[in-house]
């Protein structure tokens, strides 16, 4: 716990400037409707339009210049392999991104769009994963795990150090949750420096793999339906450093409805003008659920991305 700290407060210092502050915005109208003190987290206007881009430039930085130039390969949905690509470019090295056929369409050209070969494999998000592992492993190539990796956790957890700088004295903290990644970094961050803000792990219902884990005590399979959290569905790598982490970080875990899911996308671009990404949803929702618990008290709900097809967008929220 403590040496993750640490790469936390490195990369919060040397991933500047290519890793914007992202900034904390107040919410009056959710603040009005809530009776919270609402403020709002922007990772959707990180670099590639989610947190993704942190952990990604930090892992690239903690690799040798000969593995960068002989190239990375990593597993995504989307947003990782984004941040990747980016990453990627920006430090010369080349970028191959699996994927599920399912994956995203858009995001999967903002992928290519950056410069990064795509390979889509016809299997499961955790069968995907295992075997990009093991293609990478076969051509020698450093393998960027969306989750699995020190390195990447301490990249998000840049953004709890961020929140910790914006606003000291929040009472909670709210992030999706898929493999973890993010919410490791960002509750590691908070117990270092302190803070007294519960951090809240935010779950749709339909892919809860991670919560179900934490209950088990172990890297369970769960069976997930559809959500319009598709950043956050997906299995957990049987050895995945997250789970005792977030076991360690995580205060309360709330489950949401894909429908809350819809109204708290469709809330957000009422109040604040953003069209955000499911998972994005997924904490507002979770906030929302439990609002009356905290009322008059400071709360920071992380949008972590944006990238959503517009249609998709519009049908989500009609």
């Amino acid at each position: 716990m403590e040496d993750l700290f640490d790469r936390i407060l490195d990369a919060h210092v040397a991933l500047r400037p290519q890793v914007a502050q992202t900034p904390l915005e107040h919410s009056p109208m959710l603040s009005a409707q809530t009776g919270c003190d609402v403020w709002l987290k922007c990772e959707h206007l990180q670099h590639t339009g989610s947190f993704k881009f942190r952990g990604a430039s930090n892992k690239l930085r903690m690799l040798g210049a000969a593995s960068r130039e002989r190239g990375v390969a990593t597993v995504s949905t989307g947003n990782h392999g984004q941040g990747v690509a980016l990453a990627g470019k920006l430090a010369s090295a080349p970028v191959t991104v699996y994927a599920s056929t399912s994956a995203s369409s858009v995001k999967l050209d903002a992928i290519r769009a950056q410069g990064a070969r795509v390979v889509t494999i016809d299997a499961s998000t955790l069968e995907v994963e295992l075997e990009a592992a093991r293609r990478a492993e076969a051509e020698g190539l450093p393998f960027i795990s969306p989750y699995n990796d020190l390195d990447v956790i301490a990249g998000q957890g840049t953004i709890g150090a961020e929140l910790w700088e914006q606003h000291a004295d929040l009472a909670a903290v709210f992030a999706s949750v898929g493999g973890g990644g993010l919410i490791s970094g960002i509750g590691t961050a908070m117990r270092g420096f302190r803070a007294p803000a519960r951090i809240v792990g935010c779950w749709p219902e339909n892919a809860p793999t991670l919560q179900r884990c934490i209950e088990a005590g172990r890297v369970i399979q769960v069976e997930e339906t559809e959500t319009i959290s598709d950043g956050t569905a997906g299995g957990v790598d049987p050895d995945a450093v997250t789970l005792p982490i977030a076991r360690r970080v995580i205060d309360r875990s709330v489950l949401v409805t894909e429908m809350e899911i819809r109204d708290a996308m469709k809330r957000l671009a009422l109040s604040d003008r953003w069209m955000v990404e499911g998972a994005a949803g997924v904490a507002l929702a979770s906030f929302l659920k439990i609002a009356p618990e905290l009322q008059g008290q400071s709360v920071a709900i992380v949008l972590c991305g944006r990238n959503i097809k517009l249609d998709t967008f519009i049908e989500a929220v009609r």
